[in-house]
Parts: C-alpha cells; structure tokens; sequence
C-alpha cells in the first residue's frame, strides 16, 4: 500500500514537472516562432517592413509616406518584393531592381522609386526601356540579358516565398516591428489608414 501510494506521488510530481516544462517549451517556441522577416535588422530595435509590388498603385501611394517615416524616426525601412500573379510586369520589375540592388541597395530602391514616380505610363513592352533610361541616368552598366543564372530571380523568389510563409495575400502589407516588446514584437498598419495610423502606431512600438 505504502508502495502504491509513494509511486502516485512520484507520478504527480512527473506531471507538474512535465506541465512546468512544456509550458516554458511552448513559451520559448511562441518567441521564436516570430519570423526573420518581422524582427528589426540586427543593431536596431525598431524598423518599417514592407512587402511591395511595383504594379501596385497602393504600394506607389504608401512608398513615400514609409520613406518619410524611415526618416523622422530614424528608423530602417526594409522593402521586400512581392509581386502578385495578376500584374503583368511587377515580377521582370522586382528581377530588374534585384539587379541595381547588386551595385548597392539605395541604387535598387531608387529604381524601385523610379518605377512607382513611373508606373502608370509602364507597360511590359517599354518596361525595359524605362530600366535603360534609369540606368543611363546613374551612370550603370544595364546588360541586355538582365539575369542569366537566374540570380536576381531567385531573390525576388526567396522573397515571395517569406511573404507566403507569414500568411501575407495583398500589397502593400505594412508591418512596424520591435525587439523592445516580446510580447508583440509586430503590428501590421492598415495601409488604407496609413496616413492617419502610422506615426500613432511608431510612437506605441517604440516605447520601453
């Protein structure tokens, strides 16, 4: 009797130990769970993450309010490419940017401006004139085959892949993330709100 009753005892303090554990396991997998994607560039502690198409003319109207922003706070801006399957050009656009993104990454950002300032004139038969044109204003080479290893495709690939893998299904999706509060480490900003939301939402994110 003895015997049965020290074996429950031992099989009680087994399953407190076991509840304590795998709640500090799901605990420690709820933070670790958080994307790269949505955690501030190393050395920061808060950023603006946008996932954008250049065919998107919610992505052209928000990019300038976000670089704005970047700038007041002082904070980064990380822009990634996710073209949608109904835009005609976006994804050859995105591979171009891709490309000046190798000379340096304010150089592909500015194509990605130049392409916004541009999209309602561009269309897949002059797209690449307008590259040109970009190309020769910045003194860069712009070779005629753009990506021959498929390269820059696979970037903008890489990318796509990420925005799939957090559930994201439109652009532009405006994201501030922060490494100050681990219990929310990302809010997503209504970019239909952008304009009223945003700074109200940076300010919140950016508190101890």
């Amino acid at each position: 009797m003895k015997n049965i009753f020290q074996s429950r005892i031992l099989f009680l303090l087994i399953g407190v130990m076991c509840g304590v554990v795998c709640a500090a396991g799901l605990y420690g997998a709820s933070n670790d769970a958080v994307n790269a994607a949505l955690r501030p560039p190393k050395g920061t502690q808060v950023a603006l993450v946008v996932f954008e198409d250049l065919q998107c003319p919610q992505c052209r109207r928000v990019a300038p309010i976000l670089e704005q922003a970047s700038k007041t706070y002082k904070i980064p801006l990380v822009r990634h490419d996710f073209p949608l399957p109904m835009h005609n050009w976006s994804y050859d656009a995105a591979v171009m940017a891709r490309y000046f993104d190798s000379s340096s990454k304010q150089l592909g950002n500015d194509f990605r401006d130049y392409i916004f300032k541009n999209q309602l004139e561009i269309n897949p038969q002059n797209l690449r004139g307008y590259a040109e044109r970009f190309a020769r204003e910045h003194t860069v080479d712009f070779p005629f085959v753009v990506d021959p290893q498929g390269k820059f495709a696979g970037e903008v690939n890489a990318d796509r892949d990420v925005g799939r893998a957090i559930k994201l299904d439109h652009t532009p999706t405006v994201y501030i993330v922060s490494s100050r509060h681990p219990e929310k480490p990302y809010v997503e900003v209504d970019a239909r709100q952008i304009d009223s939301q945003l700074y109200a939402m940076i300010d919140a994110m950016m508190k101890d």
